[in-house]
Parts: C-alpha cells; sequence; structure tokens
C-alpha cells in the first residue's frame, strides 16, 4: 500500500482509506469484518463523522483489539455544531463514541453560518489539549479555502475532503490546484460515484474494462488509481464486505501509465468548471 503525506506536517497515510457513509445501514457483523479486513491490508486511513448516524460506534468495535497508533482516524463536525463550544462538545462526543483517546485529523464538514474564527479557534484548542492532532474541511471550494487560509494561516489546513470520482472531475479545475500549492491533502470521498459507476456497456466502461484487463485488476481498482494517479490526493471508498474491501486496497499499489490515464482522460472528460463546487 502506497502511503502519502497527510498535509504540510502530517505523518504518511495509506493512499486509500475506508470511509463509513451509511457503513450502519447494512449487517454489522459484515460491516466491522470489512473495516478489519481493510485494515490488514493496509487501509488504515478510516473516515467518519458524527453525521453518520452509528459509523463510529461500529469503527470501535472493529479496532478495539488494535493498537491505536496504527491508525489514522478521522471525523467531522457538522456546520449547526461547529461553534467554539460546539465544535468541542461535539469532537467530545466523537472521541466516546469511537472509544478513542484523540483523532488523527478533525474536519468541518462543510461550511454553515458559524464564523470560521469560531471553529478555528476550537480546533486549535483541541490540539492544544491532544485530543485532535490536526483538522481540516469538507466540501470547501478554493475560495472558501481562501478565506480560512486568511484566518488560521498557511500549514493549518490538514485536508480538504471533496467529492471526487470518475463523472464528477471539478475539484481538478480549482480545488486541487490550490491545495497542491497549500501543502493540503485532498481526500476523495464516493470514489465510486452515488450509485452511479460506469456501466461496463458504455463507452468509458470499454475504455475502463480494457485497461482493467491489462493489468488483471477490476474496474473499480483502475478507478482508484485514476483518482490518486498525482501524489496530493488519497481515496476513502466505502465496502460493505470483507472481500470488497480486501479489492480496494489492491488498488494502493497500480500504477497506470501516461497512455492509460489519457485514455481514461478522454473517456471521462472533467468538462466546465461549474458555479458551485458538487457535494452529495
Amino acid at each position: 500500500m502506497q502511503k502519502r503525506k497527510f498535509g504540510t506536517n502530517g505523518p504518511d497515510v495509506s493512499v486509500i482509506g475506508q470511509g463509513t457513509w451509511y457503513l450502519d445501514r447494512g449487517d454489522r457483523t459484515a460491516a466491522i469484518a470489512a473495516l478489519r479486513r481493510g485494515i490488514e491490508t493496509g487501509m488504515t486511513h478510516l473516515d467518519t463523522a458524527e453525521m453518520y448516524g452509528d459509523a463510529e460506534p461500529v469503527i470501535a468495535d472493529a479496532i478495539a483489539e488494535l493498537p491505536r497508533e496504527m491508525l489514522f482516524l478521522v471525523s467531522k463536525v457538522l456546520p449547526s455544531n461547529a461553534s467554539r463550544r460546539g465544535t468541542i462538545t461535539a469532537c467530545e462526543r466523537s472521541l466516546k463514541r469511537l472509544k478513542a483517546d484523540y483523532l488523527d485529523c478533525y474536519l468541518l464538514h462543510w461550511r454553515g453560518s458559524y464564523p470560521f474564527e469560531e471553529t478555528v479557534a476550537a480546533f486549535e484548542e483541541l490540539v492544544a489539549s491532544g485530543k485532535i492532532r490536526s483538522w481540516g474541511v469538507s466540501n470547501f471550494d478554493s475560495d472558501d479555502l481562501d478565506e480560512l487560509v486568511d484566518i488560521a494561516g498557511e500549514g493549518k489546513i490538514a485536508c480538504n475532503q471533496v467529492l471526487y470520482h470518475l463523472q464528477e472531475r471539478a475539484i481538478e479545475h480549482a480545488v486541487i490546484p490550490w491545495c497542491e500549492r497549500h501543502g493540503v491533502a485532498i481526500v476523495a470521498y464516493s470514489p465510486f460515484g452515488h450509485n452511479d459507476f460506469p456501466s461496463p456497456r458504455s463507452k468509458g466502461g470499454e475504455v475502463l474494462q480494457a485497461i482493467a484487463d491489462a493489468h488483471k485488476a477490476t474496474p473499480r481498482q483502475i478507478a482508484l488509481a485514476f483518482l490518486t494517479r498525482t501524489k496530493s490526493v488519497l481515496a476513502i471508498p466505502k465496502a460493505s464486505s470483507a472481500e470488497h474491501a480486501a479489492e480496494n486496497a489492491r488498488a494502493g499499489d497500480l500504477k497506470l501509465s501516461e497512455v492509460e490515464i489519457a485514455a481514461l482522460d478522454k473517456a471521462f472528460p472533467r468538462g466546465p468548471k461549474p458555479r458551485g463546487l458538487p457535494m452529495l
């Protein structure tokens, strides 16, 4: 499993991690098995949020017997809770549900009505108290990031977690370049889309399958390899089974050629820059 630096001052983190949105909606035993299998295969970056229902307790059960230092745990505060006091309280709730002493990174889930100054002050207080090691954001466009860095300063924002998949490449216009200039890791959520992964019968799907066949891989593995083709991007696919987790993990060692990248770029064009950043 390849590892990449998580922000300017962060540790090296597995390029393929594990998302947990909707994880609590299925079979709990299978979800725990999927998380454990993913960790065994090197996907030690686990992402969750207070919004994700019982995902945090499911993670707690999956990691109960593991050394904390081998994991990279990330959770998120809802914008409605992102006041100074609300952020700290929300973080403490997440830690309790995860049965963890600290988070490796804590994110503002999306921009809300509370001033950035309040949320940043809470994040810095949480860092000082040892409850989080770093902080970042999710669903932030480049103009939001400009405003935030003016308040927080350079080198403070560890990551920006954003929607990114083959058929939604809007972040390539401004967000990825901004993050690369400022040393901010980009974490791709829903990297297979939301129930709209390319059909094998579509033109793009045929290109994807041909490249997969050449690598003795699956189309989803090729999709992950394409999305993480630059050193600034990591991905957090969700897996509902141990087998699916192992499949995702194998993408962490795939290297695509320039010809293959060009073919996928043509098959799944990024399109024009949208007015607003797409998000789920």
